[in-house]
């Protein structure tokens, strides 16, 4: 009898869970669309360069818009969509006064145009920083 309750008990179980996860598939996808092969669009800031913003996708007849943010301190150049892993800067090139990295494409979002391998370039440090200070000492004398 025990053994009966306690299969019925994990049929119930397993009937719940599967249900769940059934919702949780319905949930990802609750803009009702079927399409498949969205196109989208740059990130466009509602301000000056950077920021919150918008970014238009289409796929056959639909069109959406999804919110997207710009960071502030981002390489504009590369543009926001466009993800680099850089090596560590070069030395300092004395005829230009500058260093110089290059990065390789990691990752491209929304489908987003971008180089297989860019370049970077930054001015030299006009004097070197020291970290050492000098400490007073407080003994007795």
């Amino acid at each position: 009898m025990q053994a009966r309750s306690l299969l019925l008990l994990l049929a119930l179980i397993l009937v719940a869970a599967t249900a769940e996860a059934g919702k949780k598939k319905e949930k990802t996808k609750k803009d009702g669309s079927k399409c498949e092969d969205w196109r989208w669009g740059p990130c466009v800031p509602n301000s000056k360069d950077c920021g919150l913003g918008y970014r238009e996708g289409t796929c056959k007849d639909e069109s959406r818009k999804l919110k997207c943010k710009i960071p502030c301190n981002w390489k504009k150049k590369f543009g926001a969509d466009c993800k680099y892993k850089f090596e560590s800067w070069g030395g300092c090139s004395a005829q230009t006064g500058l260093k110089t990295r290059s990065g390789i494409l990691k990752k491209a979002l929304y489908n987003a145009q971008c180089e297989e391998t860019v370049s970077v370039t930054k001015p030299c440090a006009s004097k070197i920083k020291s970290k050492s200070k000098a400490k007073k000492g407080k003994g007795k004398d």
